[in-house]
């Protein structure tokens, strides 16, 4: 109930209008993240018993996001027209649905219903995220570039924390979740054997200032810096700056608004074209998953979480060691999103949510600053399509030794 009210608390100051909007077809309406994830739960959950009667059935095509196996569903770019139900309509929904989910708790589920539960947590948290991004992206549309929350601008006027190169343990190592370690989903699976060369992690991010003299050293100007579908990409869309910051290259907009930019602070909502071409201009390149989670394995996962309310990236600390490995942004890395060796996705439906997007896209680790910090983990395999920017992502440096 904690993780349902979060979701509502994160909505707190909008209006029906600011929910409803779909500024793209990879984003949606905040209204159609409220009800897909309660929809989750009545499928899924309550759904189980065979004797359960939904309570509104035209809705199971309408918050239907990709299970092909339990029905048709809505177009998902067409999102944003479903003015009915309104947004009352939902918010009882989800009072239902919470109430006769809680029933079910108190009586006892068995293992196998309460596994579908801790699920649908873990799928409420995703989306807890991605109602955060795609609102960000929904008033950055807007010419009067509203605010999301009045938040107090964090300006760290210290000296930067130097870029040093950390190495890091090679040889054959383990990844992947361990079994007995708690929730995990289902492509972070099986735990396995793989070799890592020799290597080094930068022991921060890269900044905004850094990537601000790529972009004035013309970056995305050259062609050589970039892979062919990346220059291809930058010529269609003409990128020449990351998404949100403004034209005079010293701002950029922010959930709190256009804010000045933070010239310490991670450089975020790049694609994995941008990590690429930039690494590449800075004679590194990006960290493999494998070499990124056998780093990050033993450390705490502490970070600039969805829990600060920032909702922004912050500087690093000057500290030793890896810093910003959790929080903050989520990191591009060089490996395509596949399957492990000896992958087995969920029996049923549910096997739907991870394996079968195992194409075209790219992995991504450590959270973000949108993030809830309990949803992370070392093993934690985030993914999307190399364009995609609209993501807090950004970029950890690596190189060979």
């Amino acid at each position: 109930m904690r993780i349902r009210r979060q979701t509502l608390a994160l909505c707190a100051g909008l209006g029906p209008e600011d929910l409803m909007v779909q500024s793209m077809p990879d984003a949606s309406p905040g209204k159609w993240h409220l009800a897909h994830t309660t929809w989750f739960f009545e499928q899924f959950v309550l759904g189980h018993d065979p004797a359960y009667r939904s309570l509104n059935p035209a809705w199971h095509y309408l918050f239907n996001s990709y299970y092909e196996s339990v029905g048709p569903m809505h177009a998902r770019p067409q999102r944003g027209l479903l003015s009915r139900p309104t947004l009352d309509d939902i918010r009882d929904y989800r009072s239902r649905i919470d109430e006769a989910v809680g029933e079910l708790i108190a009586a006892g589920p068995d293992a196998a219903l309460a596994a579908r539960i801790e699920l649908g947590l873990h799928h409420e948290q995703q989306h807890q995220e991605l109602l955060l991004t795609d609102l960000k992206h929904a008033f950055w549309c807007n010419p009067l570039r509203p605010v999301y929350r009045d938040l107090p601008s964090v300006v760290d006027e210290s000296k930067s924390l130097p870029m040093r190169f950390l190495a890091c343990r090679e040889g054959p190592v383990e990844i992947g979740h361990r079994d007995g370690d708690g929730f995990a989903y289902d492509n972070e699976t099986p735990r396995h054997r793989t070799w890592l060369a020799p290597h080094a992690l930068g022991n921060r991010l890269v900044t905004n200032s850094e990537y601000l003299a790529f972009v004035r050293e013309g970056g995305y100007r050259e062609a050589n810096l970039w892979l062919s579908d990346g220059w291809a990409t930058v010529q269609r869309e003409g990128w020449q700056r990351p998404l949100y910051w403004q034209e005079d290259l010293s701002s950029e907009f922010t959930l709190a608004g256009i804010r000045t930019l933070e010239p310490e602070a991670p450089v975020c909502h790049i694609s994995y074209f941008e990590a690429d071409a930039f690494a590449r201009w800075a004679g590194a390149r990006l960290p493999t998953e494998a070499e990124w989670e056998n780093a990050a394995a033993g450390l705490q996962v502490t970070g600039n979480f969805q829990e600060r309310h920032r909702f922004h990236p912050a500087a690093a600390a000057h500290d030793d060691g890896l810093q910003q490995m959790y929080g903050d942004v989520w990191e591009w890395t060089a490996s395509p999103y596949v399957s492990y060796p000896g992958f087995k996705p969920l029996p049923g439906a549910l096997g739907e949510y991870n394996g079968k997007f195992m194409n075209g896209q790219w992995v991504l680790r450590g959270g973000s600053c949108a993030t809830p910090r309990e949803h992370i983990r070392a093993s934690y395999r985030n993914f999307f399509p190399p364009h995609a920017r609209w993501q807090f992502a950004g970029i950890r440096l690596g190189q060979d030794r």
